[in-house]
């Protein structure tokens, strides 16, 4: 099952919704969204508006991802400097020594 992609002014809309009063079932029953998604978006919108500390904001979320990415990353291009380093020092004949800063 996948889930279903909506807009942000949409998602901003729905958070405006339930700030007035309305429950996010209500809200789910007449927009066709999931009551859960309604409570998940007011509760991110009000980390990001500073309501609420107990998670990460969008950016923080963003920025955590682009860390990982980039951390994933530079990993593999470690793994694959490792291997040309024994390579080239198998065809040379010559083994580097061991750092301990590896």
């Amino acid at each position: 099952m996948t889930r279903r992609r909506y807009a942000p002014e949409y998602r901003r809309q729905m958070v405006e919704l339930a700030r007035t009063g309305r429950t996010a079932e209500e809200l789910s029953r007449e927009f066709e969204c999931s009551a859960q998604a309604i409570r998940n978006w007011v509760r991110q919108a009000d980390l990001d508006e500073g309501r609420r500390a107990d998670g990460l904001t969008t950016a923080e979320r963003d920025e955590l991802r682009r860390l990982r990415r980039e951390n994933l990353q530079l990993r593999e291009e470690r793994e694959i400097l490792k291997k040309a380093a024994a390579w080239f020092a198998r065809e040379t004949d010559t083994v580097p020594g061991r750092s301990s800063r590896s």
